[in-house]
């Protein structure tokens, strides 16, 4: 794992429990479980939900990677702990639960 994904896994674990797994040549984010975001050369990219709309208003929309069908956030700041708290919590809530993996 890089430094850029050990400083959002340190930035976000504050908030609760914090996953990044490489897939693809990047790496996914997930908090409590649930899928948030992309981590794609060195740039943070969390899913649109209401909060993170409300919350990131003033930040970039991309789409993560090539061929992607997801527009989210760019996130570049980590300083603020309280918008960090605020953010994931309220993703958190508004993210459908994951879906268990089909018995073979």
């Amino acid at each position: 794992m890089n430094e850029f994904n050990e400083y959002v896994r340190e930035s976000f674990s504050a908030v609760g429990d914090v996953v990044i797994r490489a897939m693809m040549g990047g790496y996914l984010v997930y908090f409590n479980g649930k899928l948030i975001g992309d981590i794609c050369g060195n740039e943070l990219f969390l899913k649109r939900t209401p909060t993170s709309d409300r919350l990131l208003a003033d930040s970039e929309l991309r789409y993560p990677y090539e061929e992607s069908k997801t527009l989210m956030h760019v996130v570049d700041s980590f300083e603020d702990a309280d918008l960090i708290a605020e953010l994931l919590e309220g993703m958190y809530a508004e993210l459908p639960e994951r879906k268990a993996k089909k018995a073979k």
